[in-house]
């Protein structure tokens, strides 16, 4: 019998591959006009993974009414929070991946980390291009959603598969899926809790408020619900909250189907007129966006206030975060 010695020097060259961490999250416009708001929708509405209504039917709606209504609106709303430094969702996400990268390089690990959008830009599919055209062999690819839904992490998947149908030598690939119970991450969370509540006290009520889906697609076996909910349990538990401290809401529905409930802003309008003072955590937010920035911390806050509440707060997401980018270290750590 022959013995087969381990080939070193395989191993090697699989660890000295140039590799590069991709850093995804949703998108932006690229400025806050009309007109940059309706090829961004266009982009993201006419994902399949986002609406999932026969294509024809669809195109029909979006092109007659969507997109000749909601820019001139959505515009003003990402006008009310860009910064000199352009939107906050991707200002931030570029900081993040250099945090990272100089994460990483501190425990030895050089690697390139790059930030990418799934709708707008820096789009996906040219960043993974321009990676390969740099000689990078391997990717890891981490989208900053730490609920998987097939709305947003699928489809972050999907584009990255469409570049390597159209790539001759596809790059080695690995791909991480969610993180919603992962320790770091529930300590993040609740460390930016006990920040918040030391800086400014404590509320009666702890919401946490997640993007929503469609109901119909969580029917179908999305388990973005599921997540959530073990999520926010984790966190609450993290804090020591009783069950009447703290609820999980869903925010963002759009459109005349139903959606996860209960819905954040009738939850905050019945403890606005309880009289309940609340505070805000978004745990699906990886970085502030429009989202949490208006439509949270502005629009349920003067809903809120308008049903009678007093005290409102929305807590930031975790953003640049020391232990979230902790966190982004050890998630791809594994795959260096």
């Amino acid at each position: 019998m022959t013995d087969h010695a381990p080939n070193f020097t395989d191993t090697a060259q699989i660890l000295t591959k140039k590799t590069a961490v991709v850093l995804v999250n949703l998108g932006t416009p690229d400025t806050p006009t009309p007109a940059a708001v309706r090829a961004y929708l266009a982009e993201f509405l006419s994902d399949k993974r986002v609406i999932e209504m026969p294509k024809w039917l669809w195109q029909i709606i979006l092109r007659l009414f969507v997109l000749t209504t909601r820019p001139k609106r959505v515009a003003h709303a990402y006008q009310s929070v860009w910064t000199d430094a352009g939107s906050p969702l991707l200002a931030i996400l570029k900081e993040q991946a250099t945090l990272l990268q100089a994460n990483l390089a501190q425990l030895g690990k050089s690697v390139a980390v790059v930030p990418a959008t799934t709708y707008g830009n820096p789009n996906i599919k040219k960043v993974l291009a321009d990676l390969q055209a740099d000689g990078y062999e391997r990717m890891v690819v981490l989208p900053l959603y730490p609920q998987y839904s097939a709305t947003s992490t699928a489809a972050a998947f999907d584009k990255v598969m469409q570049y390597s149908l159209s790539s001759r030598d596809m790059p080695e690939l690995h791909f991480i899926k969610d993180y919603h119970d992962n320790p770091l991450y529930i300590r993040a969370l609740a460390d930016s809790v006990r920040k918040f509540w030391a800086d400014n006290g404590r509320a009666d009520k702890l919401l946490m408020s997640f993007h929503g889906i469609p109901k119909p697609y969580a029917d179908k076996g999305d388990p973005y619900p599921v997540q959530c909910r073990k999520t926010a349990k984790l966190v609450a538990g993290e804090l020591g909250l009783g069950g009447d401290e703290w609820a999980v809401s869903f925010q963002s529905r759009f459109g005349a189907q139903e959606w996860l409930k209960p819905y954040t802003d009738e939850l905050l309008g019945e403890w606005g007129k309880a009289g309940h003072s609340v505070q805000v955590l978004s745990p699906a937010f990886s970085a502030d966006c429009l989202e949490t920035l208006e439509e949270l911390a502005v629009e349920n806050r003067d809903n809120y206030l308008a049903a009678g509440g007093k005290s409102y707060a929305y807590i930031p997401a975790l953003n640049t975060d020391a232990l979230h980018i902790e966190l982004m270290a050890q998630l791809v750590g594994k795959y260096l």
